[in-house]
């Protein structure tokens, strides 16, 4: 089959006017969780195949972010030209930056014991920047969760 023949398949739309985001380009990606404390990746409970109890010891007692400043991120940000931000909700950790009533697995159960999303959105809302959130269904913290080749007790 020649190159000209093959059939590029297209997504389909997405309900809504997504055309500003086209326009606008320019964004923040805040990926942020327990795993920040590590300073590695966002995949250091897995890669490294820590266990819970060792992984929460070591970054979920310790999560109190002293240089959290929603309102001078959201400042640099909208000065730097940007139009958008996406926050990280809750990554495969498990770990969630708000008070959800499905889990103590959050920042208010922490040293810093508040509530980061709503802070923040509010501070980049302020500033004129579109809110988007990265939310992973992926929960290794959940007991419930299947062991599977991405778990990082696969070899347990």
């Amino acid at each position: 089959m020649k190159l000209e023949e093959l059939t590029v398949l297209k997504p389909a739309p997405t309900p809504g006017d997504t055309s500003w985001f086209t326009h606008d380009r320019f964004g923040m990606f805040i990926h942020w969780g327990l795993y920040a404390l590590g300073a590695r990746h966002e995949w250091l409970k897995n890669y490294e195949q820590i266990p819970t109890a060792v992984y929460d010891e070591k970054y979920f007692k310790h999560f109190d972010p002293d240089l959290y400043d929603p309102t001078l991120w959201a400042s640099a940000a909208a000065d730097a030209g940007m139009k958008y931000f996406v926050i990280t909700t809750k990554h495969h950790e498990g770990f969630c930056l708000w008070d959800s009533a499905y889990t103590d697995y959050k920042s208010t159960n922490t040293p810093y014991g508040k509530d980061i999303l709503t802070p923040m959105v509010d501070a980049f809302r302020a500033k004129g920047l579109r809110t988007g959130f990265y939310h992973s269904l992926l929960d290794w913290h959940h007991p419930d969760y299947t062991v599977d080749a991405c778990h990082p007790m696969r070899n347990n």
